[in-house]
């Protein structure tokens, strides 16, 4: 099962010509699942080589405005494109019903149904094989994180086991492989035990939105494949970053490393730096840190299969150009 990260908007508080507000889409297979909604982020996706899907999951981190504003737009853009079965559900911290009744005069009417709710820190969101953890973070307002956590997967189908058990190939295996019991013809009975390996991990991706460094974060992004942390500022802002509870790239390097992740991605990176100053202060802290920039990817494969990378212009828009080369020149990472 593919799981990627697609880096719409890495910017902090407002856009620049390089860098869009907070916007973050994960692939997981088929699913498309946007975290945060900020100005433009329709128009990142459709420039980007993703488009702009009929995504049914939107959760937003908090409703500071450089979080929110392109929710009314997307939501105007998929009524006018003819939508009307799928239904859509927007997550977010208490007040988000609130939210949607002041939007509502900007949204008018949908065709569609669309849900809101309400989720506070602590409560758990099962999607089939992985769930969305919510968890606390420190900015001053109400506000979560998301953590995608997969359940652990069967272990590998021993086929020489089974050969030798006599549990014949097909579907009798495929029983086993889904971890029931299987009762052969002669009536012995075959557990999954018998022909699967030990169970293998998930993968675990933490996302914080806007924070001041939390032990809260620490906590769920325990030995994670990704934690895509705020820097919004570096060492020198340190005295406004705590004024503002918001984090230092040292700092969210600090958790990144007190937490024992693969990998460290830094966003909401102010107009104040380049991505390259940003990466530079949290290496020194935790090495393996990137700084991405719009259109980047992250790949996270399983376990097994090597560790998280990204990947530089992975979801690069369609008319690439010159807004590529731009980008690889300015805010490095």
């Amino acid at each position: 099962m593919d799981l990627d990260l697609v880096f719409l908007g890495t910017s902090a508080s407002m856009p620049t010509s390089l860098r869009a507000p907070a916007a973050l889409l994960v692939r997981r297979g088929g699913e498309r699942l946007l975290f945060d909604c900020a100005e433009g982020t329709q128009r990142q996706l459709q420039r980007s080589s993703v488009g702009l899907p009929d995504i049914e999951d939107v959760f937003l981190t908090h409703f500071h405005a450089d979080h929110v504003l392109g929710l009314p737009g997307m939501l105007k853009t998929f009524a006018l494109r003819g939508r009307d079965e799928v239904g859509l559900t927007v997550y977010g911290p208490p007040g988000l019903r609130d939210l949607f009744g002041r939007l509502k005069p900007l949204i008018g009417r949908l065709p569609y149904r669309l849900t809101s709710v309400e989720v506070t820190p602590g409560e758990i969101l099962d999607r089939g094989e992985y769930a969305i953890e919510t968890f606390a973070v420190d900015h001053g307002v109400a506000a979560v994180g998301y953590a995608l956590v997969e359940h652990e997967r069967p272990g590998r189908f021993d086929v020489a086991a089974a050969d030798a058990l006599g549990v014949p190939p097909g579907r009798e295996r495929g029983i086993l492989q889904g971890g029931e019991p299987l009762t052969l013809g002669d009536g012995r009975v075959i557990t999954p035990d018998a022909v699967l390996g030990p169970g293998r991990a998930g993968r675990r991706v933490v996302l914080t939105g806007d924070t001041a460094p939390a032990a809260s974060v620490v906590r769920v992004a325990h030995r994670a494949e990704l934690l895509v942390h705020e820097a919004t500022f570096g060492a020198a802002e340190a005295a406004r970053a705590k004024e503002t509870l918001h984090a230092t790239a040292g700092e969210a390097a600090e958790v990144a490393r007190l937490a024992g992740v693969k990998l460290l991605a830094l966003t909401h990176v102010s107009t104040r730096y380049f991505g390259s100053e940003l990466a530079a202060e949290a290496r020194a802290v935790f090495p393996n840190t990137v700084v991405p920039r719009d259109f980047d990817v992250i790949e996270v494969p399983y376990p097994e299969r090597g560790e998280p990378r990204l990947v530089k212009a992975g979801a690069r828009p369609v008319s690439s150009g010159g807004d590529a080369a731009d980008g690889a020149s300015r805010s490095g990472g």
